[in-house]
């Protein structure tokens, strides 16, 4: 499709007008960054991996229920969606400590939780995402309780989705963090799975060998990045077996 106006370019993905309007051309870049941004990567392949896998788990979600922002996956590296008001917030859903809740709490890497834990961070790359409690978000008008509720259902119920698809194909589902989206119907408001959900937005490890599948791989220099989406799409069926390894990835369409 022609390229339409550039609406914003953040650190994975930049976002067009849509060809009609409330859509918006979502375009999954090959660049990696960790540690807000302070290390950088370019990984051949990435985006393309993202933007299928992101597909995959969106129409995953959307089969049980689950609304999202996504409509349809237009190329290699490009997707349609719905324009949404994004609350400005990371929900993040951990079943085993790891990242920065392990370092906050002296906990060991993979220890499971008594049950999974909704967090939320303010989206502000500046301040570094801080995390915030639900007092904050009412307080400052960023969503109300009735939303907050909404979301931490919403969110459960991603994680359940997420956690027995990932299971099925021998990864446990770690954490990971999502964005919730408000869609306006007359005056009334809908919340809806926005963003993306990929490797970039989860921590995956091998069940059996806790192998990291994730960006983890990136930032703590454990590999090579592009191998281990591959084997996440691999093992998901998006990717063919003879692709496993390949950092130029042969997508089915």
């Amino acid at each position: 499709m022609a390229r339409r106006k550039k609406i914003y370019e953040g650190k994975a993905k930049i976002l067009y007008e849509g060809p009609e309007p409330g859509t918006i051309v979502q375009y999954f870049k090959d660049d990696a960054t960790a540690y807000n941004a302070e290390k950088k990567a370019v990984i051949e392949g990435k985006g393309a991996l993202n933007n299928r896998l992101s597909e995959y788990f969106m129409t995953g979600l959307q089969a049980i229920g689950i609304p999202t922002h996504f409509i349809k996956r237009l190329n290699m590296r490009e997707q349609l969606v719905r324009q949404v008001e994004i609350i400005p917030l990371e929900v993040i859903v951990r079943n085993y400590a790891a990242g920065s809740m392990a370092k906050r709490l002296g906990l060991e890497e993979g220890t499971q939780l008594p049950r999974p834990i909704v967090e939320f961070s303010y989206k502000d790359d500046l301040l570094g995402d801080p995390l915030v409690p639900e007092e904050y978000i009412i307080a400052f008008g960023w969503a109300s309780q009735q939303d907050l509720d909404d979301i931490v259902s919403i969110a459960l119920r991603v994680n359940d989705f997420m956690s027995g698809v990932m299971h099925g194909v021998g990864i446990r589902l770690i954490d990971f963090k999502i964005e919730i989206g408000r869609i306006w119907e007359n005056e009334f408001q809908r919340l809806v799975v926005a963003d993306e959900i990929s490797p970039d937005s989860c921590r995956l490890w091998d069940i059996e060998t806790k192998q990291r599948l994730d960006k983890d791989v990136f930032r703590r220099d454990l590999g090579n990045l592009a191998d281990a989406y591959t084997e996440v799409a691999r093992r998901l069926g998006v990717l063919p077996a003879a692709a496993t390894h390949a950092t130029k990835p042969t997508l089915i369409n």
